[in-house]
């Protein structure tokens, strides 16, 4: 039986692991969190950090196939596996790329992959040099997420609030939608393709709240986007999973935002509105399988259930049993016993057969279900 481990034990690393269970592999998961959401499901617990360079060189000796759930990771440790002869997917090589927004928007650069105007910058006051991409982003080069460190800079007055580390300072783009497509690419280099997805996000917490497949853009601007996703993971040439965030502006021109090397929030919905989901598209890639078929069932929505503002403490979900009520609605919890403000505790799926009946099931998920602390 194949051994694969997941660095990482979020709720990726769980959604992955249940998926896991219909295949003929013994999964490992190394973690530094006993009680994260994957660590029941998997047969192997490691308890280690896996920004360890021999925490996670221990974990994968022994091991056949590595992925990850999150970009920060301990990359040396990946080479010197890869060296070894261990199949690490995606390549030690792709997530360097990426998880560092430095050097991930000048590969697009380099390619001539599309992206928002940018500048790098080492300190903060090196924005006052760049008027001319005022108002702008500054997005710190490591260590961000769920939009943490990502900054909106105005006007000059905004300067102080910058990221005095290497950071990118990118010209802000009138943005008409954001989209997002999921490609999926097999050790044999063939590829599948899911469709766009449509992302409304919460412009307080700047995390996703919610979003729509198939998005709803003409089919000139769909082709164009999936066109620009392929081209960006051709040139990381690494088979895996990989989300292509995508701008399109008032004038429908389409830019790169940013990509991740993982299953994704963007295609949870695929669990129950996809022939073949994202997770079990990346066991198909891990196990080194044919890649299934990413098109949809039914359009879908996606409400993502984030602890509610000044909530913190042990969760409880209200308004749970009224959503399960709900036809075609499928709630998933995280395994999180904790809340806290902004914090992604969970998603609800909903499959119907318009963007009318979708968004108004939307919003009355949104007006049910919250996650607060008991």
């Amino acid at each position: 039986m194949i051994k694969a481990g997941i660095l990482g034990g979020g709720q990726l690393g769980r959604m992955l692991l249940q998926t896991a269970a219909n295949y003929p592999v013994e999964t490992y998961i190394l973690e530094s969190d006993p009680n994260c959401p994957a660590a029941k499901l998997c047969h192997q617990f490691v308890l280690g950090n896996i920004n360890d360079y021999h925490d996670v060189l221990n974990f994968g000796r022994g091991l056949d196939v590595i992925t990850i759930e999150i970009e920060s990771v301990n990359i040396e440790a990946l080479e010197q596996l890869e060296k070894e002869g261990i199949c690490i997917i995606p390549s030690p090589a792709a997530i360097r790329t990426i998880r560092n927004k430095v050097s991930q928007k000048l590969f697009y650069s380099e390619n001539h992959i599309p992206t928002s105007p940018f500048v790098i910058t080492n300190k903060r006051e090196e924005l006052k040099h760049h008027p001319g991409f005022i108002p702008g982003v500054h997005k710190i080069g490591m260590g961000g997420y769920d939009g943490r460190g990502i900054q909106v800079i105005e006007t000059d007055a905004n300067i102080s609030m910058g990221f005095d580390v290497p950071a990118v300072f990118e010209k802000k783009v009138n943005i008409k939608k954001e989209i997002s497509i999921i490609v999926a690419v097999g050790t044999d280099g063939k590829m599948a393709v899911y469709p766009p997805v449509d992302m409304i996000f919460d412009p307080h917490l700047n995390l996703l709240s919610y979003q729509i497949c198939p998005a709803g853009i003409s089919k000139n601007i769909s082709q164009k986007a999936e066109a620009i996703a392929i081209k960006v993971v051709k040139e990381l040439k690494s088979a895996g999973l990989f989300a292509v965030e995508l701008f399109i502006s008032d004038n429908d021109q389409i830019f790169v935002n940013e990509t991740a090397p993982r299953v994704h929030n963007s295609g949870h919905h695929t669990i129950e509105a996809a022939y073949c989901s994202q997770f079990d598209m990346m066991w198909r890639i891990l196990l080194r399988y044919p890649l299934g078929n990413p098109q949809l069932i039914l359009p879908a929505a996606i409400v993502n259930l984030v602890g509610e503002t000044n909530a913190s403490g042990l969760a409880n979900y209200e308004g749970l049993e009224q959503v399960l009520a709900i036809e075609n609605v499928f709630v998933h919890i995280y395994g999180k016993k904790e809340t806290r403000p902004g914090r992604k505790m969970g998603h609800v799926t909903i499959l119907a057969e318009n963007e009318t009946i979708l968004l108004h099931l939307a919003n009355k998920v949104r007006h049910t279900l919250f996650v607060r602390a008991k």
